[in-house]
């Protein structure tokens, strides 16, 4: 090998070594400054107006997936004890065919929630815009974020980051199937999340204000 190719390949090591580093402390920093904010009992959560639900897949008979009814069940389960007020269910709605905030309020309403307590938020593509959304669109100034232990750190991260005072609560009713390659994926995830962060990128969609506190019907997609 001659001398050019081995500096090419120690300047690419390096390169490695270092987005390693970086990659795997931002995943440390992330979990220690949100540590005090994420709650594992229902019971040590502190009372919130909103319980912000993230969505996940929708299975093609449109029953919600396992984690995403965890989910729920875990707002649900908020909304039971009086924590929270108002559901605001964020996800993906990106064709006619495939709506996950439309699911989730199916499932709340067959359990008996009162429709006036759910908004849905169909542009929540991503956990920066499902964050961004919450205060921009829906005005909500204080929320309880559910959603997995290996998913929450980075969305309160995310909030906190906007200035948004949120906290977390964990979601986990199982050991999920592709547990590990979730937490792979987070890592990636998290420096997408500081890019986000940094650069305060837009979300896909804004739109007009839907205040958290008023009717949610303004928040439903016609037909």
């Amino acid at each position: 090998m001659s001398k050019r190719l081995k500096r090419i390949a120690i300047i690419l090591i390096a390169f490695v070594a270092l987005l390693l580093v970086f990659v795997f402390s931002l995943s440390a920093h992330i979990r220690n400054t949100t540590a005090d904010y994420i709650f594992a009992k229902a019971e040590e959560v502190p009372n919130s107006y909103t319980v912000i639900v993230l969505g996940a897949s929708v299975k093609s008979d449109g029953n919600l997936s396992v984690i995403l009814k965890d989910r729920v069940e875990s707002a649900l389960q908020l909304y039971t004890l009086g924590k929270v007020k108002r559901f605001l269910l964020s996800g993906d709605n990106g064709t006619h065919s495939y709506n996950e905030p439309k699911a989730m309020k199916a499932y709340l309403k067959e359990r008996g929630v009162d429709e006036d307590h759910i908004f849905l938020d169909y542009a929540g593509f991503d956990t920066y815009d499902s964050m961004y959304r919450a205060s921009a669109i829906f005005e909500v100034d204080q929320a309880i974020i559910v959603t997995q232990n290996f998913h929450l750190p980075r969305a309160v991260y995310i909030a906190r980051k906007l200035g948004l005072p949120y906290v977390g609560y964990v979601g986990d009713k199982h050991i999920y199937a592709h547990e590990e390659a979730n937490k792979k994926r987070e890592l990636l995830a998290n420096v997408k999340a500081y890019m986000e962060i940094l650069f305060r990128k837009e979300p896909t969609f804004l739109g007009e204000k839907i205040p958290i506190n008023g009717p949610p019907q303004s928040s439903y997609l016609k037909g």
